[in-house]
């Protein structure tokens, strides 16, 4: 792409982000919603005006890790850990589910190969966090109860991903798979997620307290987006996904962070996480919109062959798997209904995760045409009806899940 070309892209890109995301809040849809539909419209599946190209893709990545990073400042450690077992179930049974369901649908119902039904079925486990983390933040939930489970068996389906993903790729590419390699990466990410943050701390005191005799303004910004970056290409360097770096370093910056053994930090007051929160937000909601529209943008719904009984029935089937299979998770927790059908929609977007493990499938030659176009209709699916669901489950049932977490906190004693 020419330089002056990617210029406009970018003008394209933040204009239309902007304008039909307000028109959503307008129409009291959640924004984000807009941001896919103006990817939808700029791409190929409309006016063909933007491709999803290298460094539009590159721009989104950076919006997903900041948006993580921002999901990170906002978490609750404390809570996030107490609710670790209702994540740990839902993360499992939503993984283990649809890629068991999608397996069987395509070996046994479709007669498909060993292989192809194993990309299908790890297609049909990913959980995108960045649409779910948007939608809840749009409604104002991001903080609840509920998004705390849906943000640890998010992280969890993402290891879980990242190990899956792995090993169909030593598949496609080797005839075999190595569950050595499988393991080392899976421990590398654990060793990341429990060291990142303590490491992210120490160098937020750093930053803490070089920025008090800074003689030139931007100390903060450039300091912390900095170590974002840096963990996001480190949780690469592991193996991890590079979103778990922001979210790593956000989740060290929180005022709610603590180190083990009780060790406190003189920045958890409050105050240093407001001016980071401060100092941030502007780049934040300058770089996530890009990467809602590049969702869009990936979504080419003009090679899907809408007259085809194929793409229609096992399109169908699949879309129906990927939905109530990440409802089972949700359903084996020991909360009321509300919260438990909360969690479960919360865990169907699939988007960008779904985007690589279909992409991956169509490179290495496992998936053709047709099944290709199934595959991106299901993502397609799970990606943009998610948002609707919940805005409609918080607007008419939204009042009992703040009496269950009024309920939930006094049992905690928060």
């Amino acid at each position: 792409m020419e330089v002056s070309n990617f210029f406009l892209s970018l003008v394209l890109i933040l204009l239309s982000a902007r304008i039909l995301g307000e028109i959503a809040a307008w129409l009291k849809i959640p924004p984000v919603m807009g941001e896919l539909l103006a990817g939808i419209v700029l791409g190929p599946s409309l006016l063909g005006w933007v491709e999803p190209a290298e460094a539009v893709q590159m721009l989104a990545e950076i919006g997903l890790i900041l948006l993580l990073f921002e999901v990170g400042l906002d978490t609750d450690i404390a809570t996030l850990v107490n609710r670790g077992k209702s994540a740990s179930i839902v993360a499992l049974a939503g993984f283990i589910t649809p890629f068991a369901g999608g397996f069987v649908f395509g070996y046994w119902i479709f007669d498909l190969s060993l292989i192809v039904s194993l990309f299908i079925g790890g297609t049909l486990t990913a959980t995108s966090i960045g649409v779910t983390v948007r939608v809840l933040r749009d409604l104002g939930r991001h903080q609840s109860h509920e998004a705390q489970v849906v943000l640890g068996a998010a992280v969890l389906d993402d290891i879980l991903g990242v190990v899956l993903l792995a090993l169909l790729f030593e598949f496609s590419t080797g005839g075999g798979v190595s569950f050595v390699n499988a393991s080392k990466v899976f421990i590398f990410v654990v060793i990341f997620m429990l060291l990142a943050p303590v490491v992210a701390k120490i160098i937020a005191e750093t930053i803490g307290r070089y920025d008090k005799k800074s003689k030139i303004p931007g100390m903060i910004p450039t300091a912390v987006v900095s170590l974002v970056l840096f963990f996001a290409w480190l949780a690469h360097a592991v193996g991890a996904p590079a979103l778990l770096g922001g979210f790593a370093a956000g989740l060290a910056l929180s005022r709610h962070f603590s180190l083990p053994f009780g060790t406190s930090w003189r920045h958890s007051d409050g105050h240093f996480v407001q001016r980071i929160d401060q100092h941030m937000k502007p780049i934040i909601h300058l770089f996530t919109p890009i990467f809602f529209v590049m969702v869009g943008l990936s979504l080419n719904l003009q090679k899907v062959d809408w007259t085809s009984s194929f793409v229609w029935q096992m399109g169908l089937i699949f879309i129906t798997l990927a939905v109530l299979s990440k409802l089972v998770g949700a359903f084996l927790i020991k909360e009321s209904s509300y919260f438990r059908w909360a969690v479960g929609i919360s865990m169907i977007p699939r988007a960008e995760v779904g985007l690589i493990f279909a992409e991956l499938g169509r490179i290495s030659g496992v998936f053709d045409y047709d099944l290709y176009a199934v595959m991106i209709l299901t993502i397609a699916a799970t990606t943009v009806l998610p948002p609707f669901m919940l805005k409609w489950f918080y607007d008419r049932y939204g009042h009992h899940l703040n009496t269950g977490n009024i309920k939930s906190k006094l049992m905690h004693g928060d």
